[in-house]
């Protein structure tokens, strides 16, 4: 019996150097060569980004400006405000004259706790629908998808009438009420696809070690889920800081007014006076505070939808 002899260290090396290296993976095919969808598409996001950074400066600095500056140079920076030493006199009239004032307190108030409840209640039902197995869950869920497709303004009067006869009209308690409810079937149908693509493993070691339901949720659960809580908690306070409507038809005390009431009383005053430079700035105090919130935010918001979205 012949025992073959061990290759030597070079012969192993020069064989280890002829290996065939592996394939590069091949490029996506928009990365390929010349895409005219690709570059009428990229050319619209810039022209459509251009569009809003140019109303975004307009915005901004007609906030300063006098009304003739508003209407004859309406690209050109403030300089009449600054001459006379008071720049901020549009703000100041919008935040004084225009009760913008307690309507910022008010409206800071309402939708902070509108937002937290909304997301506390919408959190335990997701759970429900989508890991306890409830009987007759994937119809509910189907009912919330149908509930977002409903237009709050079909609901309006309804809503007017039923809150009047319970005396909720003209009410915070009653707009709280509304928002909330208006709100929990978009919350709730966004948290189901957070809870959806959480692990199972982590749920049955929490049953094997005798964790009830209601403890595998809050100590196991929800933290996995706190990325889709923050990404609806932002999303809900965006969304009713912007609310006009309902706000108009349920408010009519200054008191209770939020801002965007308030903005809409200030345009019928400010139209009358030709007070133009202070309704501007009334719009920029209501608009830039969500604006800088989206902006600081933005990659956690997209980041939530993606993950809720693609699991």
């Amino acid at each position: 019996m012949t025992v073959s002899a061990p290759e030597s260290a070079p012969e192993t090396r020069v064989r280890r150097e002829h290996r065939t290296p592996p394939r590069k993976p091949r490029p996506a095919p928009t990365a390929r060569g010349f895409s005219p969808l690709r570059i009428v598409g990229m050319a619209f996001v810039w022209l459509f980004t251009a569009l809003n950074v140019v109303i975004l400066y307009w915005l901004v600095t007609a906030a300063f400006k006098t009304p003739i500056e508003i209407f004859n140079k309406p690209f050109h920076l403030p300089y009449t405000w600054f001459e006379r030493g008071d720049p901020f006199r549009n703000l100041r009239y919008a935040w004084e004259n225009a009760g913008f004032g307690n309507a910022f307190l008010v409206t800071v108030a309402l939708v902070a706790v509108s937002s937290v409840v909304i997301v506390a209640v919408a959190a335990p039902a997701a759970y429900a629908l989508t890991r306890l197995g409830v009987r007759g869950s994937n119809p509910m869920t189907n009912f919330f998808a149908i509930g977002m497709g409903i237009p709050f303004q079909t609901l309006v009067i309804p809503l007017f009438i039923g809150m009047a006869d319970l005396g909720l009209t003209n009410n915070l308690f009653g707009m709280f009420l509304v928002y909330v409810a208006l709100s929990l079937p978009f919350t709730v149908f966004l948290l189901t696809g957070f809870f959806k693509s959480l692990p199972d493993e982590l749920e049955e070691a929490a049953a094997i070690d005798g964790a009830s339901p209601f403890r595998t949720f809050f100590t196991v659960m929800l933290p996995l889920a706190r990325g889709g809580l923050i990404t609806a908690l932002i999303l809900n306070a965006i969304g009713l800081w912007n609310e006009t409507l309902l706000a108009i038809v349920f408010l009519t005390d200054n008191a209770n007014f939020t801002l965007a009431r308030a903005l809409f009383t200030l345009y019928g005053a400010a139209s009358y006076q030709s007070e133009y430079g202070g309704l501007i700035a009334g719009v920029a105090i209501v608009v830039l505070p969500m604006l800088v919130m989206y902006i600081l935010l933005a990659r956690r918001i997209i980041t939530g939808l993606t993950l809720g979205a693609g699991k």
